[in-house]
């Protein structure tokens, strides 16, 4: 499967793909980090589709993904999706994040899109420990990978190149 899976470091707001995952906050309000970024590069279109999701459903809960359009990024959709804030592992982080990026290759299999970029959800103010998070990330989407020919391609973008060591030693 390490075929069908890029790792890079870069600015996931800059890529021309179908969709590039943003690691959103329950309420889909924009915040710090990636959220941020993508908010920003997004413009006020993308708030404004995340506040419809609000209105409509309250919020995205931890694990879950929804989809939006992407405003002014290069990406054809956003897809949002909430990881858990680490606490101490024994409230069901792992499991929560796996979920996280298999909603998001739902989505991404359900709309036959061909390329979906990720970030390190839930690494940054969330606290979820690197490498045990790299490793959820690559089992996930590798398992995905094996039995769904949609996506065709997954990029792991990464901030930095700690984190891309992390994800292409698991690959």
């Amino acid at each position: 499967m390490s075929e069908r899976i890029t790792v890079m470091t870069g600015d996931i707001t800059t890529l021309k793909i179908d969709a590039i995952v943003n690691a959103a906050n329950s309420a889909l309000a924009g915040g710090g980090g990636v959220d941020g970024a993508i908010h920003r590069a997004a413009g006020p279109a993308l708030a404004s589709a995340c506040a419809s999701i609000r209105r409509r459903q309250g919020g995205c809960p931890v694990g879950q993904a929804v989809k939006t359009m992407a405003g002014n990024l290069p990406a054809r959709a956003v897809i949002h999706t909430v990881g858990p804030i680490w606490r101490d592992g024994g409230q069901h982080e792992p499991r929560l994040l796996r979920q996280a990026y298999l909603s998001c290759l739902a989505i991404a299999r359900q709309e036959r899109m061909k390329t979906i970029a990720f970030p390190n959800i839930s690494t940054g103010v969330y606290g979820f420990p690197k490498a045990q998070a790299a490793q959820i990330a690559i089992d996930a989407v590798s398992g995905f990978l094996k039995n769904n020919p949609w996506p065709e391609n997954v990029i792991f973008v990464c901030f930095d190149r700690e984190n891309a060591q992390l994800y292409r030693s698991q690959l």
